[in-house]
């Protein structure tokens, strides 16, 4: 018999729960088969079966808030395959009562204006003798055969829990600010369209535009180090380098894992890094520790075609960048009205750290990176 147990979850962990159960008592399973999902408030865990058995019992329903070391299931690894047992969390079969009741005697008058009005008469009262629904009556209780749905209520999941406790954390504990420019996409679409192929070819990942937004992030951070630095106590800590993180939807909602040391990363190793994030953040394989140590972030709305917003910081960092959707628009340029691809930036930051000067400035230096790719190989 093999004990089936919840793992070990990092101390920054508040929160988990079962989420999915894969199999049910008298299933057969390989070893590393997925057995049990468990949702904390930062991923999902896959908590797959030690080696091959037959399953014995479940012992945590869906639902249930779990710790490490709790009671998951139970394995029987001997050769035999024991007969199916019913599932311990199977919900009763649900019975139907038996209407006995006669159904009331509806006058005339009354029957024609049921029917006019799409109105049962078992949902009325009647007033005349023995019970007999009036003409009177349909006009009194006008109440119509569709009724509207129950109103379903479930609990929130842990992670949609965490999120919402950070967003409040983050409105509460900062004094926000956010400061607006736009960006002339000309040179980073020429650029990526002229070597897109080339470059899928030799890394095997396409190339997006994320990757220059986080070397442009990392130029201008290195110019004003103060947007990577944050709050703690009474303190300013300054990391120990540039740990970008990036905004990831995925269905069980957003998460952000961590470009550690992004301004030692190539382009092709972002967007690999990006890419890996994303496949995994869907099938909920996104490793807590990969969501911790972020300095800045990047919240990249315009995938959804999002023309402006304004970020929400991700405490402790003191800063975000807000990116939007690129859009062909009409600018003047030398005196002129010409049609260029523009995006909208959106800087948030925390005031209580960073001076408007610094986080204008530090917004330019990125409008500028983006502007002329160049500037980040002569580092001005």
């Amino acid at each position: 018999m093999i004990d089936i147990k919840v793992p070990p979850l990092a101390e920054s962990i508040s929160a988990a729960s079962v989420l999915t159960w894969h199999v049910v008592p008298g299933q057969v399973v390989q070893r590393d088969q997925p057995l049990v999902d468990i949702e904390t408030d930062k991923v999902v865990l896959e908590v797959p079966a030690p080696r091959a058995g037959t399953v014995i019992q479940l012992h945590q329903p869906v639902g249930t808030a779990v710790v490490s070391g709790d009671l998951l299931a139970s394995l029987d690894d001997g050769a035999e395959v024991l007969p199916e047992i019913p599932h311990a969390f199977t919900p009763p079969e649900t019975q139907i009562p038996l209407l006995t009741s006669e159904p009331p005697l509806v006058m005339p008058a009354a029957e024609k204006l049921l029917r006019e009005q799409g109105i049962s008469p078992v949902s009325l009262s009647g007033s005349g003798r023995g019970g007999r629904i009036l003409k009177e009556d349909v006009s009194v209780n006008p109440v119509v055969t569709e009724k509207k749905p129950p109103l379903s209520r479930v609990p929130m999941s842990p992670l949609r829990r965490r999120v919402a406790q950070r967003l409040m954390e983050s409105q509460s504990q900062t004094a926000t600010l956010t400061t607006f420019n736009e960006v002339d996409m000309s040179a980073v679409l020429a650029l990526r369209q002229r070597h897109k192929e080339a470059f899928e070819k030799r890394f095997g990942v396409r190339l997006g535009l994320m990757s220059f937004f986080v070397k442009a992030i990392c130029a201008a951070l290195e110019h004003y180090p103060v947007l990577n630095e944050y709050i703690e106590g009474t303190d300013v800590v300054t990391p120990d380098g540039i740990h970008i993180g990036v905004a990831v939807g995925s269905r069980r909602g957003l998460l952000v894992p961590v470009l550690r040391h992004a301004q030692r990363l190539t382009m092709a190793q972002i967007e690999q890094q990006i890419h890996d994030f994303s496949q995994r953040a869907d099938t909920g394989h996104i490793e807590p520790q990969e969501l911790e140590g972020g300095t800045f972030s990047v919240s990249n709305g315009g995938v959804f075609g999002s023309m402006l917003s304004t970020p929400i910081l991700n405490p402790p960092q003191s800063a975000i960048l807000g990116i939007h959707a690129t859009q062909d628009r009409p600018v003047v340029v030398d005196g002129e009205i010409v049609v260029r691809p523009m995006n909208y930036l959106a800087l948030s930051y925390d005031h209580r750290l960073i001076d408007g000067r610094e986080a204008v400035l530090a917004l330019v230096a990125i409008k500028q990176g983006l502007e002329d790719p160049a500037r980040w190989l002569l580092g001005v």
